[in-house]
């Protein structure tokens, strides 16, 4: 592989990494609301809660446990998903050699 190919493949992960930023903060930016049974819960697009409310009371306390949750629960699918493709240091590292 030359150079400039590598420099190529380089460049391309650049680009998908910086649409990857778009695209998050794009959902960021959406909002889901669903409310049942007085229950009501506002989620972004990105999977982040931004409020519980239960018969008419905001209920901080599970808004903050539930995204402390599921951010672990992200780290270990993406600590799995690096583990069963060898992550992308491993493609970088194939770049240099």
């Amino acid at each position: 592989m030359g150079l400039m190919d590598k420099a190529k493949q380089l460049k391309q992960l650049n680009e998908m990494r910086v649409q990857a930023k778009k695209m998050q903060k794009a959902l960021a930016d959406e909002k889901v609301e669903v409310e049942e049974s007085g229950i009501k819960v506002v989620l972004t697009g990105d999977m982040k809660i931004e409020e519980i409310t239960i018969d008419g009371e905001e209920e901080k306390r599970v808004v903050n446990v539930l995204n402390k949750a599921m951010k672990k629960a992200q780290k270990l699918a993406a600590k799995k998903m690096q583990e069963m493709s060898g992550g992308l240091g491993g493609l970088l590292k194939g770049l240099g050699s």
